[in-house]
């Protein structure tokens, strides 16, 4: 998904499609298959999220069952007007307690808990050769590391909008925070990603470049 550019990031929230607003509705009222429904349409994002916050796998699953459990039983709260927002919301929340009660217990290596084959760090195939496909996966792996060098906050704001392409306005209700402090934080993260990447050789030399490095190329030329 394409990384938002400035004019774009900043256009209306759009509301939530009739369809889907009926899918809520009916989730409101107990009716679990509307809600499943829910479930299918979303449940990529939420893991990929989650995936992208924990670095973990198994976490990551364990805080998007719990996100969507949680959506389920407060469902009947929601009032709009974007629901992919108030979803993700409650997924960041997830991963930051999840972050939190890390602290307290013996940190995992990233190594250990990043499998390769997670199809949450993988692009698109552009070539059949295997040292292509290699130099790709390291590239994602690198970034994933800097990522979790990130502060929770920049962190959450970065991957909204350059892994799954919020736009500034659902990156705001999905953190519940204002439009300037989303810029910001946004910002201040992309800066130390382009430091940590600098470092690590990969922000130019790699021969695909995935959105967050897109964003970060964004943000250096001042747009």
């Amino acid at each position: 998904m394409a990384t938002p550019s400035g004019s774009e990031a900043e256009g209306q929230l759009e509301p939530v499609s009739p369809d889907e607003a009926a899918l809520v509705a009916r989730s409101g009222e107990g009716e679990l298959s509307a809600f499943n429904t829910l479930v299918e349409i979303y449940q990529g994002q939420v893991y990929n999220l989650c995936l992208r916050m924990l670095a973990s796998a198994e976490a990551a699953e364990d805080a998007a069952q719990e996100t969507f459990l949680s959506a389920y039983r407060n469902i009947g709260r929601y009032r709009g007007p974007v629901f992919r927002a108030w979803l993700l919301r409650i997924a960041v929340n997830e991963c930051t307690d999840e972050l939190r009660r890390r602290r307290r217990r013996p940190q995992v290596s990233l190594d250990a808990a990043s499998p390769e084959g997670s199809a949450a760090f993988e692009l698109p195939d552009s070539s059949d050769l295997p040292e292509e496909r290699a130099l790709q996966g390291e590239t994602l792996r690198n970034a994933q590391a800097a990522l979790m060098r990130l502060p929770i906050d920049q962190r959450a704001a970065v991957i909204l909008c350059d892994v799954q392409g919020l736009s500034y306005e659902e990156v705001s209700a999905s953190l519940g925070i204002s439009l300037g402090t989303v810029k910001s934080r946004i910002s201040r993260g992309r800066n130390r990603l382009r430091r940590l990447l600098t470092r690590q050789g990969e922000l130019l030399a790699a021969p695909h470049r995935h959105t967050i490095e897109a964003g970060i190329a964004e943000d250096a030329d001042g747009t």
